[in-house]
Formats: C-alpha cells, sequence, structure tokens
C-alpha cells in the first residue's frame, strides 16, 4: 500500500475487480499496479475513499472568499473640480488654420469646466519642433498643474513630415518625464488638409477640446494621488 496526495493506493492481484460506477466517483482514488513479471500485462484497477481530499477542497472554498472581500485601490482624475488649477496651452503658429481652431475647442472646454480665463497661459510658438522644449520648461516652473501641446503636421511629399512628428512625440513626451508636470499631446498628425478640419469641429469632433478634457483629469490625478 502506497500513500499519495489525493488518498491511498492499493497494489492489487490482477483478479481483482473494480464496479464501473466507481470511475466517475470522486470519493475514490485510482490506483494502477504494474507487475514486474510482465510489461505486457494491463494494470488492475482499484479504489480507496481519500481521506484529505474532501477537506481540501472544503479549505480551498472558505479561502475563496477572501478574494472577493479584498479592496483593490483605484486611483482616477476627475473633471468636476477645477477649482485652483492652472494651465499653460502651448500652439504652433504653422498650419494656423488648424491650431487656432484647436485652441478654441481646448479654451472652450476649460470655460465649460469653471477653468477661469486668469489662470490659462497661451504661449505661441514657430512650429511643432519647438514644442517639447517650451512645454519642459513650463513644466518645470511649477506654475501649471498641466501643460497642453497642441500643433498641426500635415503630410507633404517629402520626409520631413516624418521627423517632424517624431521630433514632436517624443518633445512631448521627453518634456512631461523631465519635469513632472503633466504635458499632453494635442499635435494633430494627417495625410491632407480635410482629415485636419474633420478634427477640429467637423465630424471627428475638436481634438483640442479632448486635449483639454485629459489636461484637467491628469491635473486632478497628481493633485489627489500623486504629489512627490
Amino acid at each position: 500500500m502506497a500513500t499519495s496526495a489525493f488518498g491511498q493506493c492499493n497494489l492489487l492481484p490482477r483478479t481483482t475487480t473494480v464496479n464501473p460506477t466507481q470511475l466517475h466517483s470522486p470519493r475514490y482514488s485510482l490506483s494502477l499496479p504494474f507487475h514486474r513479471q510482465s510489461l505486457t500485462s494491463s494494470p488492475a484497477l482499484s479504489f480507496t475513499q481519500s481521506q484529505g481530499l474532501g477537506s481540501a477542497i472544503e479549505r480551498h472554498c472558505d479561502r475563496s472568499d477572501l478574494f472577493q472581500t479584498c479592496a483593490v485601490r483605484q486611483l482616477t482624475g476627475s473633471v468636476t473640480s477645477t477649482k485652483g488649477h492652472r494651465f499653460a496651452v502651448v500652439v504652433a503658429r504653422f498650419n494656423d488654420l488648424i491650431t487656432k481652431k484647436l485652441l478654441e475647442g481646448a479654451l472652450d472646454t476649460f470655460k465649460n469646466y469653471s477653468v477661469r480665463d486668469e489662470d490659462i497661459d497661451v504661449v505661441w510658438v514657430p512650429g511643432c519642433f519647438e514644442i517639447g522644449v517650451v512645454a519642459q520648461q513650463l513644466g518645470k516652473s511649477q506654475k501649471y498643474q498641466a501643460i497642453l501641446c497642441i500643433g498641426a503636421v500635415i503630410r507633404g511629399d517629402t520626409s520631413h513630415y516624418d521627423a517632424v512628428v517624431n521630433a514632436a512625440t517624443s518633445g512631448v513626451l521627453s518634456a512631461g518625464l523631465n519635469s513632472g508636470t503633466p504635458c499632453i499631446f494635442g499635435v494633430l498628425t494627417c495625410d491632407t488638409l480635410e482629415q485636419a478640419f474633420n478634427r477640429v469641429g467637423g465630424k471627428a469632433g475638436n481634438k483640442g477640446a479632448e486635449t483639454a478634457l485629459t489636461a484637467i483629469e491628469m491635473a486632478s490625478l497628481f493633485e489627489h494621488h500623486l504629489k512627490a
């Protein structure tokens, strides 16, 4: 007789018989004795009641209740309270037919969420390439809860588009990481002018408004949960 984690295993002679209905019963454990005399002999089957399996299942069921009662903290920002928050908006002048509309969408959203005009500073830069360094300096000043980075890059006939997009993307990311102030990416990267207009009040809404809403939420998240 041998003992396993699932109960006792009886090594029986080949003449031992087993009731087939017992094969599916969880109250019995399987025994597969192999005869040294013959490798081709079929193993006989025997079942004995497992003493530890039932109690193990009961303990598992008891422990599962613990997982249901454990509370997981979920930290989120809010857009319902903007009191005391200041924002800076860095806007690229290049493609200003687009960027002005993005700025309008952002300012309208700030107004709708009770951000005062005196708590918003707008900084104009020549193009998207210059957004990152200015956003970083504004963030390091610790005067603002979030920085909006607004611009528009339209694909042309050369690879200049890719260079500017990469510079703008990495610049905004680096500005946030280096300053510790949320820097929100609001630069449109479009293949055509039509695509850009669709994103400043057309079929795709106004991405400037979305950028402002993201800034409000991130400002709240940092203030309430992520202060250094």
